[in-house]
């Protein structure tokens, strides 16, 4: 699976990583390779399926959701 990671600078924390195709997957680090390191680790637990979760997960998205309609 491939995902899109956005990093962002900051002249205070260093770099934020943000991965926009799952809500709250954020991390930071001192570096790049710092910050790219955390996100893939956030991931990774994020993605990890929780046993004690029984319950069916409802994808955000499906073929049949509507799409949000733009004025022309």
């Amino acid at each position: 699976m491939k995902l899109q990671i956005v990093l962002e600078h900051s002249d205070e924390v260093g770099y934020t990583a943000i991965v926009p195709a799952l809500p709250g997957c954020i991390s930071e680090g001192d570096t790049r390779n710092e910050a790219i390191a955390n996100i893939q680790e956030v991931v990774v637990l994020y993605l990890e399926p929780v046993e004690d979760d029984k319950r069916k997960r409802t994808p955000i998205f499906n073929n049949k959701t509507p799409l949000p309609r733009t004025a022309p």
